[in-house]
């Protein structure tokens, strides 16, 4: 799991994500706290500066504070609820629709792997930034599928096939 999550913090900082956020989730098979969270954040900020400075990319994107899921929802609703509304995803939900679809109908996304729609590569955002959750290797329990739903989020589908927990934020 750590390796992984490094090469996930070093692929996104290359790709130009704005931030990461990593979250303990019902199934998440690394858990921290504490100390030890502080440091692993501070492991991956350093995996995202050496990442940006390989690419040649200014801008280092921030790697957040480990939240459970559940906080992470109850702010970033708070924070929509202040009129700092953000588009979102969600990874693993059971339903779903395509992104598309959701910035044509403009409300809030989520991802699916056994979604109907698929996430076209080509989206123009507008402009507008793009969060998208992503599950742990067992995918987010029914209990946080409901809890992003009922947070506002909206399933849709990254495609076909169910990719790994490391491949699926990049993709």
């Amino acid at each position: 799991a750590n390796d992984r999550m490094d090469a996930l913090v070093e692929k996104a900082s290359e790709l130009g994500v704005h931030a990461i956020q990593p979250l303990i989730c019902e199934r998440s098979v690394l858990r921290l706290d504490g100390e030890r969270a502080v440091k692993k954040v501070a492991h991956w900020q350093a995996v995202a500066v050496s990442a940006c400075e390989q690419s040649g990319r200014a801008v280092v994107p921030e790697v957040r504070s480990v939240q459970t899921l559940q906080n992470w929802l109850r702010d970033t609703a708070e924070g929509d609820a202040k009129g700092a509304a953000r588009h979102k995803g969600v990874l693993s939900l059971r339903e779903a629709v395509s992104l598309r679809s959701w910035l044509c109908n403009k409300v809030d996304a989520a991802a699916s792997p056994r979604g109907t729609g698929r996430v076209d590569a080509a989206i123009d955002d507008g402009g507008q930034g793009f969060m998208f959750l992503s599950g742990p290797e067992g995918g987010l329990s029914p209990a946080e599928e409901q809890a992003a739903l009922d947070a506002g989020w909206t399933a849709v589908t990254l495609g076909a096939r169910v990719l790994r927990a490391d491949t699926a934020p990049l993709a």
